[in-house]
Formats: structure tokens, sequence, C-alpha cells
């Protein structure tokens, strides 16, 4: 016999014994796997984004320079993206439980999508001004000011914020079973802490989602590719660099669109085929006839490959650290030779060695002549 849910808005909705039988099939990644490697990732992005801010603060000179302003930003947001780990690696560690409250829920899930959202935004800042660095060189350094820096970066983060708003809407807590003390053996008696609406929003939330991908990811993208192509064309053009520096850049720049590739495109898209395999199997539930047959109808790869993406965009922001550092001598470098290199002045007689290359390309003065492009973090 067959003991559907039936809603007030008509809605047939799943019995909760076949709700509890596909959450625990989904629920064993999170809690076998999921939270030391939060753990872990908390700790080397905390540790890597403190020390990048402490190296901006303390040995940047003033005003900062467009580029470095914007590799702040990207820190700072890592590190808040980071901060949000440790209540969801407690959340993750078995038995699958959210102690919090429902505002806490809410907000967590907000401020993990926001801070996502805001580390995708300052990349994408971060290509376009290497960009125009690359192809519009004296507009670039006559016209972008650190004024304009920060202003962008304002909007950076209004523009995160207002893409993430709608989950504290759709985030919700949620109990199968009212009654009973959560443990491992009973998980029906925990409460979850669902970033994803409920089954009478999930279309909503589909659309969400879509949109997410396009804005939050496929659009940051094709201009932070954008980006890159000029500047590989500026380094295989460039006659002032030699063999070494050019694969230098080269390394730092294919690492770049890599990690981007390998970390956020993937948890995109994954998410919004997870949610697909939700509707089919929501639709498919009122017919399933047993516990059993319910959890076999559950596409758990789908849902296992976006858990492994989940563990893949906080490894991102550990690694951006790195792209930092990698890069961090060059400053020293150039202002102990180049005095006027922060401002995109750069002597006849000025020499960096290889060390001396970083992510963002600044043109020489006019009375220079044309020199291969320098490039700061």
């Amino acid at each position: 016999m067959r003991a559907t849910v039936t809603t007030t808005t008509g809605v047939t909705q799943c019995p909760a014994n076949f709700s509890a039988a596909a959450d625990r099939i989904l629920s064993g990644f999170q809690e076998g796997f999921l939270w030391p490697i939060l753990v872990v990732e908390f700790l080397v992005a905390l540790a890597g984004n403190s020390l990048a801010l402490y190296r901006f603060y303390t040995r940047e000179q003033r005003p900062w320079h467009p580029a470095v302003i914007f590799s702040a930003q990207l820190a700072v947001s890592d590190l808040l993206y980071a901060l949000t780990l440790p209540p969801l690696a407690a959340y993750f560690y078995p038995p699958k439980h959210w102690r919090y409250g429902e505002a806490a829920c809410r907000l967590e899930r907000f401020l993990f999508t926001c801070n996502l959202l805001g580390s995708v935004i300052f990349i994408t800042c971060i290509s376009l001004n290497r960009y125009l660095g690359i192809v519009h060189p004296f507009f670039t350094h006559s016209q972008l000011r650190p004024k304009h820096a920060w202003a962008i970066s304002a909007a950076g983060w209004v523009l995160a914020a207002v893409l993430a708003a709608p989950t504290l809407s759709f985030s919700h807590l949620t109990r199968l079973r009212q009654e009973g003390n959560c443990t491992v053996a009973k998980p029906e008696a925990c409460i979850k802490c669902l970033g994803t609406a409920d089954d009478n929003r999930l279309e909503a939330y589909r659309v969400y989602n879509l949109a997410l991908v396009a804005l939050g990811c496929g659009l940051p993208l094709l201009l932070s590719l954008v980006a890159y192509s000029a500047l590989g064309r500026a380094v295989r053009q460039s006659h002032g660099m030699t063999a070494a520096n050019k694969l230098h850049v080269t390394v730092l720049v294919a690492s770049g669109v890599a990690l981007y590739a390998s970390s956020y495109v993937p948890y995109y898209v994954t998410g919004v085929l997870n949610v697909y395999a939700r509707q089919r199997w929501r639709a498919r539930c009122p017919g399933f006839t047993s516990v059993a047959q319910a959890g076999k109808a559950v596409e758990w790869r789908t849902y296992v490959a976006h858990q492994v993406t989940r563990g893949l965009v906080p490894l991102a922001i550990c690694i951006h650290p790195l792209l930092y550092m990698a890069v961090a001598p060059s400053l020293d470098c150039c202002r102990r030779h180049c005095p006027g290199c922060g401002q995109g002045q750069t002597p006849e007689n000025a020499k960096c060695s290889t060390q001396a290359l970083s992510l963002h390309v600044t043109s020489t003065s006019e009375t220079s002549g044309p020199q291969s492009p320098e490039l700061n973090p």
C-alpha cells in the first residue's frame, strides 16, 4: 500500500520513511568523508589568507595599487568563506545534526554563498585589471586610480550579497521525525539545515540556481578567459621578456585558469544537476511501493559528485594564498630598484630578475620606450 502525503496546496509529498531512506544514503558521504576535509581546508585557508592580508597591510606602500586592492579583497572573501566551514563541518560530523537554530542556518548558507560569489567576482576583477594593463596601458595608468578600485570592490561586495540574498529565503530547517533523540541510529530525529528549497519551492530554487550559474560562474569565467587570452598574446609577442620570464608568467596564468575550471565550474554545474536529480526522485516518490525501491531510485552518483566539488571549492581558497606568496618577492625587488614601479613609472635602467614577475600587468612610462609588461600581484 502506498503511503502518500498530500499538502494543503495539492502537492503530493513523499512519505517520511521514503525520504529518510534517501537522506540516509546521501548523508553517508558527508558524515564519512566531507567533514574532515573541511576542517583541514579551514585551517590551511585561515593561515594562508591571514598571512596574505598581513603582508598586504604591513609591506605594501600606500596608497595601494588597484591590483593589490583587488587581491586583498579576494583574500578577505576567501577568509570569510573559510570561517563558514567550521559550523558546516560540525554539522556533518555524525550524526548529521544542526544545533544552532534556524536563524544561524539561514545566515550560514547566505555567508557561504556570498563569499563564494565574492571570490569569483574578485578573481574576475583581477583578470580584467590585467587585461586593461595590457590592451590599454596608458589609459589604465592615467585614469584608473585606487579610489576607483575601492569603488569597484564595494560594488562587487554588493553584487555578491544581492545574488546570495535568496538563500535567506530558501534555506530552512527540517526534521523527519519529531520525537526521539538525534543519534547515529536514529538520523530521522536529527535536525537538518537545508541550503536548498523544500518540495513546494524546488522549481523556484532550480531557476535561482540556473541564474547563479549564469551570473556567478559563466559570465565571470568568460570575462576571465578573455582577459587571460589577451595576457597570453602579450607575453608571446613581448620582445623584452626572456624565455624563462615568459614561462613563469604562463605557468601562473595557466594555474589560475586551471584552478577556476577545476573548482568553481564543477561546483555550480553539479549543483544544477543535483537539483534536477532531486526533482526526478521527488516526482517518482509517490509511486514507490517500498523503502528499498525508494533508496534504489536515488541518483547517488550525481549527489556524490556535487559533494566532491564542495570539497574542491575550499581547496581553491587554500591555493590562492600560494599564488600571492609566489609573486610577493617581486614587489620588493622592483621597489628597491624601481621606486616608481608601483605608479607605473619605470626608469630605463630599472631591471628586475625573473623573480620580479607577478600577476598584474602594468605599463611602462611613455618616456621609457616599449618594454615588456611588469606583473604585480
